[in-house]
């Protein structure tokens, strides 16, 4: 429990041979340089305490020192030369500081040093060439959380004596060098989060050199560029390794049969790949196996039953892939089993019993989106300790269990879509710490129990498209915890609420239920009637007959004449009607565009899509290099298209959208019409080139670093916002993605392509203008809001659903088209399941190869930009949900990415 700071005077002390004064974590200041006159030391430990300032250049002077330590601190500045010069050395840690610039060449002359550690620091260079020579005594090496570079030196494989090699989370390139089976007493290999590549069988003989090393322990490669299959010759990796993470590469083939020969391994991820094939029976011969990691791969077949030998597995996680057939009853051997993922697949069946009766430890457990049946086995009250259960999109039916309500740390309980029938368990009272209960899209019967009141901590509750009646409990307008509550299509009525959450347009629905009135007049209910006009009505029973008879003859004689007109309009001879409307723009004449494009040639194309061709070119008169829009006038839709986008683009001008410059109706030289926008040239192209690809801008830099990433969103939601509240009236995109958002000189977003745009009626800001309904809307598979597939007209919260796709692709690399995302499964649900604790698992594995690499070993500065990322994932789930009345509306969405944005900026200064 020392304090204060070390004193100077202490090198008085010329005799002393070992200073340990580590982790007391209140010493702190600088280090004296006085230290350095220390003849006799040997042994220096400061790790693991508050000390700051920069390590003292008189270290160079300590010629017998053995052993330095100084991790765990707050030193910054570089690795002084001097300390080279102590030729003695066979032990130096430094990691977890703010230490940075490059190591003195010196260091990798020591050839007494067996041990170096400077992890987690902001230290940057290449390895030398010679490392294998240079340091011929060295058994732990480890640099990881840095900024190096370049390739691993083949030199590497001549350190016979290396034990432990960690070079994670840098920025090393090319390949592995192929003969590191040289490395006899190799245990641990960690090479995560780096940019090495493995693209052809001479680039991938690592792997099998590596089964010579038969002291390996741990072996993760995860998050680098390794490609091809996955080789068979791991499982003739070392019989004493523990740990074989291969995560999120793009590694393909098949979980080799022989992989039960690993008979020690603890930890097997291969998530993330495009692995294909079975899981294979003999995984069950790894018994010792306590993590299991499968998810989003392309596996197939049956979950094999062996998986019940796995007694000492914790956690298995297995979604998002083709799995089929039943859950075998042997899982329920796993009675140490604290979390089970079987989520998105194609499972069948019943939820075996035997899981509730054998796996007391249960937290987490997702059985959703797969094909089960059944009733729900009431053995669930022994999963005494599950916290989240999921298991939505499946075809379970009968009544919910009372014996659920014995689940007393449940929180979150999601069984929408299903068919559940009967009525909600009385005993979800004595749920504790309940936060969200999703009952939506179920057949459930009866009235909503008056006693869930007694769910004191639930603040979401979904109960949707049952068949519900009865009065809405008073108890849920007087909850201080309910923030989100979804009644929709039920047979409810009377009397809505008038507090709590029944004040909050954006956490309620209560639409389809037609017999509701009051509420507050923002939901437009009807008056409830009083007692006086009941009665009234029940004494007025002549009248109360004869007006609806009469009502009824005239709604009879109206519709007759109504179906006359309407075949009388339907036999007539339509005209062609223009769409009145002024371009409003300086007219460009056809030779000049096609002078501009050089013939509209092929090399100068930028781009192609559904109605057009975009080329580079130019324009005499202005000079000025320009994207010229050319519409295929053969194309069905395209002339609409060309009046949709001048429709639109006429009425805007925001600093966020693609500033049009002219346009181009005219006749080609073949005689046909010719229509053509020209736009400012963006120069680093589309979002999607460089969400989607790790080329090179004109910007020098590779991929987008996440502070780009933030612009960009921000000025994504700006242009959207001005489209929906800044115009009058406002405009619907109707087609946002990616591939139509254009980034400038520097790198800043611009919304474009308005082809399939709406402009809402003025007066009512519903209807497009010039269109009476929705038919014939299109946008582009995976972004388009799914009630527009429903018939729905278009509407803003349309753009919000697809900017929460947008929002996510942004940040995870993943296209909502991806293979991955099939059988239920979509991007929505892939982040939203990655909340809040697995967002480093899903986003852009770029985002730590580029940005923020200054500050990768600081754990601050990790967990600020954990705690933005799940903020941008979380927003992003927010505007996509599937109920348009469940987004968050345009203005909302772009106050909190703002919010998001300029927190972190904070954090950075």
């Amino acid at each position: 429990m020392l304090t204060s700071v070390i004193p100077t005077n202490i090198s008085h002390c010329t005799s002393l041979r070992a200073m340990l004064i580590g982790s007391n974590k209140e010493v702190q200041g600088n280090i004296p340089a006085e230290i350095g006159n220390m003849p006799s030391l040997t042994i220096l430990k400061l790790h693991n305490n508050s000390i700051t300032g920069t390590i003292p250049s008189s270290f160079g002077n300590l010629s017998r020192l053995t052993i330095l330590s100084m991790a765990f601190n707050y030193l910054q500045g570089s690795v002084p030369a001097g300390i080279g010069n102590n030729a003695h050395l066979i032990f130096i840690q430094l990691s977890s500081n703010n230490l940075s610039g490059l190591l003195p060449p010196s260091l990798y002359n020591l050839s007494s040093l067996q041990v170096f550690y400077a992890a987690t620091n902001k230290l940057h260079g290449r390895l030398p060439a010679d490392l294998g020579k240079s340091l011929p005594s060295i058994k732990r090496f480890g640099v990881g959380g840095n900024q190096f570079t370049g390739a691993l030196p083949l030199s590497l494989t001549n350190l016979s004596w290396l034990q432990i090699l960690h070079i994670e989370l840098n920025s090393f390139t090319g390949v592995v060098p192929s003969r590191l089976g040289r490395l006899q007493n190799l245990q641990v290999l960690v090479l995560d989060v780096n940019k090495f590549k493995a693209n052809n069988e001479q680039q991938r003989e690592f792997f099998a050199s590596l089964t010579n090393c038969t002291r390996l322990q741990i072996l993760s490669i995860g998050w680098n560029r390794f490609e091809g299959k996955l080789p068979i010759s791991l499982a003739n990796l070392s019989a004493n390794l523990q740990q074989l993470r291969i995560l999120y590469n793009n590694i393909s083939g098949v979980i080799p049969l022989e992989i039960g020969n690993l008979a020690s391994l603890q930890n097997f991820d291969v998530a993330g790949n495009i692995l294909t094939g079975i899981i294979p029976e003999s995984i069950g011969k790894i018994t010792q196996l306590d993590e299991l990691y499968l998810h989003w791969n392309n596996f197939s077949g049956h979950v094999p039953s062996s998986i019940g030998n796995l007694t000492s597995l914790y956690d298995l996680e297995a979604r998002g892939n083709s799995l089929e057939g039943p859950i075998p009853p042997s899982i329920g051997n796993l009675n140490v089993l604290t979390g089970l993922d079987l989520s998105n697949n194609k499972l069948i069946g019943n939820i075996p019993e035997q899981i509730m009766h054998s796996s007391p430890n249960l937290i987490s457990f997702d059985l959703s989106n797969n094909l089960l049946e059944g009733q729900l086995p009431s053995e669930f009250s022994e999963l005494v300790n599950l916290e989240q259960l999921f298991l939505s999109g499946n075809k379970l039916s009968g009544q919910i269990p009372d014996t659920i309500g014995n689940c007393r740390a449940l929180e979150i309980i999601l069984m929408d879509d299903n068919s559940f029938q009967g009525s909600i368990p009385d005993t979800f009272k004595n749920i504790n710490g309940l936060i969200l209960l999703n009952l939506t899209a179920n057949k459930l019967n009866g009235s909503i129990p008056r006693n869930l009141g007694g769910i004191t901590y639930l603040q979401e509750l979904y109960l949707a498209h049952n068949n519900l009646s009865g009065p809405i409990p008073e108890f849920l307008g007087n909850s201080t915890t309910l923030l989100r509550l979804d009644l929709s299509f039920n047979n409810l009525q009377g009397e809505v609420p008038i507090e709590g959450v029944f004040r909050n347009l954006t956490g309620l629905s209560i639409v389809g239920n037609n017999a509701l009135c009051g509420g507050i007049p923002q939901l437009h209910l009807p008056k409830c009637p009083n007692s006086n006009v009941r009665k009234k009505k029940s004494m007025a029973k002549s009248p109360g007959i004869a007006i609806p008879t009469t009502g009824a003859l005239l709604l009879l004689f109206f519709l007759v004449w109504a179906r006359f007109l309407y075949r009388k309009y339907k036999a007539a001879p339509k005209k062609e009607i223009t769409p009145q409307f002024q371009i409003e723009l300086p007219i460009v004449q056809y030779n000049d565009v096609l002078k501009g494009t050089n013939g509209f040639s092929e090399a100068n194309v930028l781009g192609k899509g559904r109605y057009g061709t975009v080329y580079r070119g130019t324009l005499e008169n202005q000079a000025i290099v320009v994207a010229v829009k050319v519409f295929n006038v053969q194309q069905s839709g395209s002339y609409k298209s060309f009046q949709a986008e001048c429709e639109a683009l006429r009425r805007v001008r925001h600093r966020c959208l693609v500033k049009i410059i002219t346009c181009c109706s005219s006749i080609s030289h073949q005689g046909e019409d010719f229509r053509a926008l020209v736009f400012e040239f963006m120069a680093n192209g589309s979002l999607d080139r460089w969400i989607h690809s790790n080329a090179v801008g004109q910007n020098g830099q590779g991929a987008l670093s996440l502070l780009q990433r933030l612009d960009i969103a921000v000025d994504i939601v700006d242009a959207l916002d001005y489209l929906h509240n800044g115009c009058r009236p406002p405009v619907i995109h109707c087609d946002l993605k990616p591939s139509n958002i254009l980034l400038n000189q520097d790198m800043r977003a611009r919304v474009g392509d308005f082809g399939i745009a709406r402009v809402l009626d003025e007066s009512t800001s519903k209807h497009p203008v010039n269109s009476n309904s929705s038919i014939g809307i299109r946008g582009s598979i995976g972004y388009i809001a799914p009630e527009y597939g429903d018939g729905l007209a278009v509407s803003t919260y349309g753009d919000v659903y697809s900017l929460g796709i947008t929002l996510i692709e942004i940040f995870t690399g993943r296209s909502p088209t991806d293979d991955m995302f099939r059988h239920g499964m979509g991007l929505h649900y892939f982040a939203e399941s990655a909340l809040p604790d697995k967002v480093m698992e899903i986003a852009d594995y770029n985002i730590w190869l580029h940005d923020g690499a200054n500050n990768r070993n600081d754990t601050t500065h990790i967990t600020r930009t954990k705690e933005c990322l799940s903020a941008i994932i979380q927003l992003g789930v927010l505007c996509s949900k599937q109920l348009p009345i469940e987004r968050l509306s345009m203005s909302d969405a772009a106050a909190e990415m703002h919010a998001i944005r300029d927190a972190y900026i904070s954090t950075q200064q």
